[in-house]
């Protein structure tokens, strides 16, 4: 299964993402997205998990979302500190024992698997700050594997 993962779009959708999620089958969004309509542009594509951000304040978005996907279980959380075990997160995290935690936040990317569970952030993809670059993560979810692979924007 083919995943798209997005973050920290900041109200602001570059074209070139809906190219390169042309043919996902599931958009994993880890917060700070901005208005509504930038969901439903990408649910043009497929089915939207989200994140509320630090910087989103749409009562609609939730902080925390599980979904699962091609039997793995996706946690998304926009400030998570992987490694970190006294967050308030870390409960939560513990007792899913997801396969992968999709974040945000810091703008930039990362991946580390702890155990189990692969922590991921796929960078931003909104307006470049911070002297920071853009990106999307493409995922392949298999029943044998989960591969993850970064995209500059």
């Amino acid at each position: 299964m083919k995943i798209g993962v997005i973050s920290d779009t900041h109200n602001f959708l570059d074209p070139r993402v809906l190219e390169i999620f042309r043919g996902v089958e599931h958009i994993l969004h880890g917060g700070d997205i901005g208005q509504r309509d930038l969901l439903s542009e990408l649910e043009t594509i497929a089915p939207v998990t989200a994140v509320a951000g630090n910087t989103d304040d749409d009562p609609t978005y939730k902080p925390t979302a599980i979904v699962t996907l091609n039997e793995r279980k996706f946690l998304l959380h926009h400030i998570v500190t992987p490694g970190e075990f006294n967050q308030p997160i870390a409960r939560r995290i513990a007792s899913e024992e997801p396969d992968v935690v999709v974040f945000g936040h810091t703008h930039k990317p990362y991946a580390q698997q702890f155990g189990k569970t692969l922590f991921l952030n796929p960078g931003s993809a909104g307006k470049g700050r911070f002297g920071l670059g853009r990106s999307v993560v493409l995922m392949d979810c298999g029943p044998d594997a989960i591969t993850h692979e970064l995209i500059w924007l």
